[in-house]
């Protein structure tokens, strides 16, 4: 664990240790110094990234394709007395945008030697923005993954304000308003659910898959959970645990031995018979009035150095038996009986699938139906979707040509990624119950991002309006819950959504950062952006349009390029789900190829450039096609070689995700159709039993 704390840490800090080195020890006139030592902080931080898919020995470090599990995690305390915790860890969702996230911030910054002023200011946020993306990806507790979420407003904020074009303090505030509005309802979603939380509920919580160990929780709090209920029995089929209490005052019950306490006891032994074998059990007391619980594990619990025990032996006359799967419980009287909050994603996933600790009612609806609401909106604007897109033209329009690579390139994908990695798994009953809503907000953003792109005249802006038309199949291969009772719980369909989403988000990353590169190298020579004053740029520069064309053409989805798998899998989903859906999704291929094609009409063809300063139209530097080369080479590779580049890694992880949540909705029937709940009018419970015969 100590070489992925160490390896992820540097991942996520070496930026900002780097800036802060930048800061303070180079100084501002040496433009060419602090721009090369910027570059390679980022590709150190790439090569870091790249290290972890190179093979290794057994406890390397690295990431294992076909592995759905989370992988390299680790925790450590930070601030304990609220359960937060330093938790990080990757798998199959959040390392390919790792990946990705560290490439373009590699581009981008080569692409910075553009900016002329203020380089060190600059360089000092972009090094600290990038922390703050990779820490998103990386964090596995939710106060740490908002901390790395505001971490990036303040930093892109700035690089756009200070950077930008003539509007640049009305984009950034409109930017930093929207992007803090979403950050206050993700606030307020994230004290609902800690507050509710209580891990106590996973002891008792029955089919629970995931063992404790594997949730990454402190010692300290698995110590809490310990001191106040049991943990599941772990052990071989059909075994049980033979409890027999012979104890002055003790009561038997069931599965329970209340016992009077007494100030005069100070150690614990507890005496368990498990498949023959007697296992002492240390438990933790808070008190002398508290509650003991006993649970039958392969080797015994250790107690916590601090706190009081009682001496209690369980054997005598009196005997019992408990299957395998519940617990023992020696309890005294007393207040010890508290929540265990957490933040832990994880945790807070099995919460939300295998106990009702979000479903109380809450204004009328659930808790957990408030909270998927309030993240939903705050991660929607950040993807942005339609209606609270509207920051993202004018941030783009106005943002220096790297800072627009790194705002469509990577910021646009933590959005989805908070959806997939929080909204769902954590809120499940709120996400089918919206799945509808979800899949419409997906699609008529696809519709209003294409008809909103044909109607620019600012090259920029029209490649931004286009991020909002893809990005609108994301929230529709996540939303297509098609895994229900109507189609006999196949998960093949949603899979197929959810893959496509996550290799959509890839993909654009690829093609929106190329295309906001290319659209800055020709507004670096003629200082303009107007479409009706382009035209034949391929007379001028023949290098830079056929590199052009194939990253338009892959933003298109041209078949062989990336853009093409993500939307075909989101479209081929959709269909279980609904045809009508499926069907616009469809048609707005064709509005993508219309502005595509007709934006290289009226830039690149053409008899002749009609625009001001048409003698800079010079042929790319060699630093440019460096810098471009990259991301044509993704953009063939993802297209033609999708299962070795991207769905090994990312598909066992995607795929758990909705196998998890298919499991949930059979469990707890919610996905039955109403027509068939409602079918002569039987109970949901005898009309769920009559359909499965």
């Amino acid at each position: 664990m100590q070489t992925a704390v160490i390896l992820l840490s540097l991942i996520v800090f070496l930026p900002s240790l780097a800036a802060l080195v930048l800061a303070l020890f180079i100084p501002k006139e040496k433009t060419e110094v602090i721009r090369l030592f910027t570059l390679g902080t980022t590709a150190v931080v790439l090569v870091l990234s790249l290290w972890l898919l190179l093979p290794g020995g057994e406890g390397a470090v690295r990431f294992r394709p076909l592995t759905a599990e989370m992988q390299n995690a680790f925790t450590l305390r930070w601030i304990p007395t609220f359960n937060i915790y330093y938790t990080m860890g990757t798998d199959g969702i959040s390392y390919p945008l790792i990946i990705l996230t560290t490439v373009i911030s590699f581009l981008a910054a080569w692409a910075s030697w553009s900016i002329q002023k203020h380089v060190k200011a600059y360089s000092v946020l972009f090094l600290v923005l990038e922390t703050g993306m990779l820490g998103v990806f990386l964090a596995l507790d939710f106060f740490l993954f908002f901390l790395f979420w505001e971490v990036m407003l303040l930093p892109m904020y700035f690089l756009i304000g200070v950077w930008g074009g003539p509007r640049r303090e009305y984009a950034a505030i409109k930017f930093f308003l929207y992007t803090l509005v979403g950050g206050v309802f993700m606030v307020i979603a994230i004290l609902m659910l800690y507050f509710s939380s209580d891990l106590r509920q996973l002891r008792t919580a029955t089919g629970v898959p995931t063992a404790w160990n594997q949730l990454y929780l402190a010692d300290e709090v698995l110590e809490q959970v310990q001191a106040q209920g049991a943990l599941p029995l772990q052990g071989t089929e059909g075994g049980s645990l033979r409890v027999v209490a012979d104890y002055p005052g003790a009561e038997y019950e069931g599965t329970k031995v209340s016992l009077a306490a007494d100030p005069a006891l100070k150690e614990t032994e507890i005496v368990a018979d498990w498949n023959g074998q007697s296992k002492e059990l240390k438990i933790r007391v808070g008190g002398n009035r508290s509650t003991v619980e006993a649970v039958a594990l392969a080797q015994a619990l250790e107690a916590a150095e601090a706190g009081r025990y009682f001496s209690v032996r369980l054997q005598g006359a009196q005997t019992g038996s408990v299957p395998l799967g519940s617990s023992t419980t020696v309890q005294t009287p007393g207040p010890h009986e508290q929540p265990v909050h957490t933040f832990n994603l994880l945790a807070l996933t099995l919460l939300g699938q295998y106990t009702d600790v979000f479903n109380y009612e809450l204004l009328g609806s659930t808790l957990q139906w408030w909270a998927f609401l309030l993240l939903f909106i705050g991660f929607a604007i950040k993807v942005p979707v339609v209606p609270v897109h509207t920051w993202l033209p004018d941030a783009h329009v106005e943002a220096p040509t790297p800072i627009s690579m790194i705002l469509a390139g990577v910021l646009l994908k933590m959005g989805g990624y908070g959806i997939i990695r929080i909204c769902y798994p954590i809120c499940p009953q709120a996400a089918f119950d919206m799945a509808w809503f979800v899949c419409f907000i997906g699609v008529l953003s696809m519709v209003y991002g294409a008809f909103a792109a044909m109607a620019q005249k600012d090259f920029k802006r029209l490649v931004a309006y286009s991020s909002v038309s893809h990005m609108g199949y994301v929230i529709l291969g996540l939303g297509v819950w098609s895994a229900t009772a109507a189609n006999e719980f196949t998960t093949h369909y949603w899979q197929l959504g959810m893959n496509g989403a996550m290799f959509q988000m890839l993909a654009h990353g690829v093609s929106s950062a190329g295309m906001f590169f290319l659209v800055g190298v020709v507004y670096d020579r003629v200082h303009h952006r107007n479409l009706d004053e382009f035209g034949g740029l391929f007379q001028k520069m023949p290098v830079y349009s056929g590199i052009s064309i194939v990253i338009f053409f892959a933003a298109m989805g041209l078949p062989g390029l990336c853009g093409f798998i993500g939307e075909v899998f989101v479209t081929l989903s959709a269909w279980k789900f609904s045809t009508t859906l499926a069907v616009i999704s469809a048609s707005v291929v064709i509005l993508t190829a219309g502005y595509i094609l007709w934006t290289v009409q009226r830039v690149y063809l053409g008899p002749e450039y009609k625009g001001p300063h048409g003698e800079a139209l010079t042929p790319m530097t060699l630093r440019e096609r460096a810098i471009a080369a990259p991301l044509v080479a993704f953009a063939i590779l993802l297209g033609v070689l999708p299962q070795q580049t991207v769905f090994n890694y990312m598909s066992p992880s995607v795929n758990k995700v909705v196998e998890d949540l298919t499991a949930w909705s059979q469990r707890t029937g919610a996905s039955l159709p109403p027509a068939q709940t409602a079918q002569n009018d039987l109970p949901r419970e005898e009309a769920e039993q009559a359909l499965g015969q």
